[in-house]
């Protein structure tokens, strides 16, 4: 069978339910694409399917191969925030200008560094405290770094950056619920109360709930599902 996208589809999208950065980049296409535009195909990660090995040999989610009507002339795009700005530009420039304002462009992108940098690095060394030199309080602390920052940018809205959903609160929201999730009972004790409504909300939100479908592992042979819905 064949691994081309179809001339129906915009492309073919390998996920993961719950790696953030698979669904930081689901949420882009959610917001930002057709309903139906993509084949989306869940990735079971201990079990990788060949067609994901041979397009992208790290195979790490998501993975995206967008249609050029042969396999050959397909591109493929194997990083969650290039994957988030490909499916931003195939939106209205309307769109575009709501979740990437112009003048907050480099402001955005530059939260979305520190969160896939310093803040990423401390959540990972927060969950997995037991496999480190310091104690989980240690590595938790190192991330209330940035959780404080977004709490100060929540104090005059009700995301980051302005009144409405950016490019910003899609990226970074999925690693804060991660971080939330290691010890929900501090998170919710925490001293960051506009950070705490911005994430229940967000999880709460229609937009999420689409997006955390679950779907059993891609085979050649299953029928396809189509994205978003």
């Amino acid at each position: 069978m064949s691994d081309a996208p179809t001339n129906s589809t915009l492309g073919i999208l390998y996920s993961f339910r719950r790696c953030p950065y698979a669904m930081r980049a689901r949420l882009a296409c959610t917001l930002f694409l057709p309903p139906q535009s993509l084949e989306l195909r869940e990735v079971a990660l201990k079990n990788k399917p060949q067609q994901l090995l041979d397009i992208s040999p790290k195979a790490t989610v998501p993975v995206l191969l967008v249609s050029g009507g042969q396999l050959a002339d397909s591109t493929l795009v194997d990083e969650s925030r290039d994957i988030m700005s490909w499916a931003l530009d195939q939106a209205a420039n309307a769109l575009k200008t709501q979740y990437l304002p112009f003048h907050l462009q480099l402001e955005i992108d530059e939260l979305i560094d520190e969160n896939d940098g310093t803040f990423k690095w401390a959540l990972d060394h927060y969950k997995y405290a037991d496999r480190f030199a310091e104690s989980e309080e240690h590595y938790r602390k190192l991330g209330e770094v940035f959780l404080t920052k977004l709490e100060l940018l929540l104090e005059g809205n009700r995301y980051l950056f302005t009144a409405e959903m950016s490019l910003a609160d899609i990226a970074i929201f999925p690693f804060v619920r991660q971080f939330a999730h290691v010890d929900k009972t501090w998170f919710e004790q925490s001293p960051y109360p506009r950070l705490i409504q911005w994430l229940s909300e967000l999880l709460e939100s229609e937009l999420f709930t689409s997006i955390m479908e679950k779907y059993k592992p891609w085979q050649a042979e299953n029928e396809k599902v189509y994205f978003p819905k």
